[in-house]
Order: C-alpha cells, then structure tokens, then sequence
C-alpha cells in the first residue's frame, strides 16, 4: 500500500486534530472544573505541544523522517512524565489528582495516548512514498491548499499560545506550586493592588 504526500498530509492533520482535542479536555477540566494543573500534567501537555509541533512541521514543509522523530522524542517524553506521575498514585492510599473521566485520571488518559503517538508515529514511518522528492510548493500553497490541514495548524498555534499564557499565569515567572491552589500571577497582582 503506497501513501503519497497528499494522504500523508491529511493524516497528519487528522493526528493534530487528535492532538488538540486532548489539549482542549485538558482545558475543559483545567476551566469548567477549577481543576489547575499540577506541575507534571503542566510537562505532559508540554509534551503533546512538541507533539503538535512535529505534526504541524509535516503540514508545512512536507513529511520529512526527523519531523516523525521529534515527534517520537516528543511522545517518549510525555510518556515518560505521565508513567512517572502513574507511578506516584498507583499505591493504595496515595490518593489521585483531578477527577478521572471514564474511570481514569488526565495521567492516565495521556500516557494512553503517548503510547497510541509512538505507535501511529511508527506506522507512518513504513511509508516511504510520502518522503519522494517533489518540488516545494508555492507559498499560497503551503499546506498542499488543504484547509484540514489549515485549520489544524491554526487551532495548535492557538492551543499552544494558550497553554504558555495559562501556565504563566497559574505559576508566575517562578517554579509551579505542587500542588497549585490557585492561580498565581493573578493572586500576585491582587496582592500588589
């Protein structure tokens, strides 16, 4: 089975969308919720970020090997974070953070999801075809004039603006409190009024 750079393309958009409905849970919790992120949940989505950044390299410049290795960098990183944190609350009578969702935590669901990027970033790698030189698209056309893979990209860029202005406001330029009670830079300028 070949995968050419148009199919390539619209899968990758399709794995940002996944990407970024799992930022947007992360959001809906953090938001409807009052559920702030502690500082480990704050490094996974850091992951699925560079995650997002490997996809959106693939929409814009073409699917390339090292884009799927930052993105499997990115995946064994996250993973990493989100077993580690696993690992903290799995002992009886540590208690959890958050509320789970389907009977697991945000913890869980992402190292889930890490794994499932490591497996379809592997998957996409054993299609050569998406690689073969052709020549560079013209500016107008750089994401193949897919408005899938536009508005991917779009919502990632505002999803990860959102996380970096979000963090900054629940830690303030300084290390995140652990676990955060509230929302720091905020708490900072009512002190300062």
């Amino acid at each position: 089975m070949m995968l050419d750079a148009r199919a390539s393309r619209n899968l990758n958009a399709i794995g940002l969308f996944a990407i970024c409905g799992v930022l947007i849970a992360a959001y809906a919790m953090q938001f409807t919720l009052d559920e702030l992120p502690c500082p480990l949940c704050l490094l996974q989505r850091v992951g699925l970020v560079a995650v997002g950044y490997g996809l959106c390299l693939n929409l814009v410049r073409g699917p390339k090997p090292h884009h799927y290795g930052i993105m499997l960098i990115a995946a064994v990183y996250g993973g990493s974070v989100s077993i580690r944190q696993i690992l903290l609350h799995i002992v009886p009578g540590t208690g959890h953070y958050g509320s789970p969702v389907w009977g697991l935590h945000y913890y869980s669901w992402a190292g889930i999801c890490f794994f499932l990027i490591i497996l379809g970033t592997a998957f996409m790698l054993l299609f050569e075809g998406q690689f073969s030189k052709s020549p560079k698209p013209a500016p107008a056309k750089k994401f193949g004039g897919s408005r899938l893979a536009i508005a991917a990209f779009a919502l990632m860029v505002l999803l990860a603006a959102g996380n970096a202005v979000s963090t900054l406001i629940e830690c303030g330029p300084t290390v995140c409190a652990d676990p955060p009670k509230s929302y720091k830079l905020i708490d900072d300028v009512k002190k300062a009024e």
